[in-house]
């Protein structure tokens, strides 16, 4: 119950913190908004998952939460650690391929217009406290709950329901945002941006190989 809470509000106060950040506004103001971002789709996985899990704590005799809890969780862990393990060493190697360049000021002649992404004091970055809210709590909290209180996945489950959830996922996700970066302009991370349409088809099926690898890998290794 402690690890359920815990984690549910700390992911919870990195999204409303959001909302007070000056690049807030120029987020919202774009087609999909925060939902753009798979940090975002994952960390309400993570959040939905977490409040399963306490609702599951607090009624056990309920049943339907914890199933409900297993399924969400087989997408929530290999997005959540997809977007860490992406983040983390795309923020510490490559960094303006990962964060987005600054919008010019507002009283600019094009305020919309965007500055050179490669031009590292434009970059935008975000307070320590929250970044690790929104790309460290998830995958830590879900990692965490899956090796202490849940229980592996039967092998049908692990091959069939992850090959499956994974393939709902990519093929919900991509063109999501495909079609947002067509009103944009742009997507939501530069390294998409940058790439032509077959080289994100080939990334958006090696992250998501990537992630159901590891789904499998972990599950195989929970005792």
């Amino acid at each position: 119950m402690f690890l359920h809470t815990k984690a549910a509000a700390m992911m919870a106060y990195g999204w409303f913190s959001l909302k007070g950040l000056a690049v807030d506004q120029f987020i919202s103001s774009q087609k999909g908004g925060h939902s753009q971002f798979l940090t975002i789709i994952g960390l309400w996985m993570a959040i939905t998952t977490m409040t399963l899990g306490l609702a599951s704590d607090v009624w056990p005799s309920i049943t339907m939460f914890g199933k409900i809890k297993r399924l969400v969780l087989m997408v929530a862990l290999p997005i959540s650690t997809i977007v860490t393990s992406v983040y983390w060493t795309l923020l510490i190697f490559w960094t303006e391929m990962i964060l987005a360049a600054r919008p010019l000021p507002i009283d600019s002649p094009n305020p919309d217009e965007l500055v050179p992404s490669f031009s590292e004091p434009t970059i935008m970055r975000i307070p320590l406290r929250i970044d690790l809210a929104l790309h460290a709590v998830p995958a830590i909290s879900l990692l965490l709950d899956f090796f202490c209180f849940e229980r592996r996945y039967s092998r049908g489950q692990a091959i069939y329901g992850g090959i499956i959830m994974t393939a709902l996922a990519c093929l919900s996700y991509a063109p999501w945002i495909e079609h947002c970066a067509k009103v944009n302009g742009s997507f939501p991370y530069p390294f998409l941006t940058e790439s032509p349409f077959d080289v994100r088809v080939m990334i958006y099926a090696g992250l998501s190989t990537f992630a159901l690898v590891f789904f499998w890998i972990m599950n195989a290794l929970h005792s």
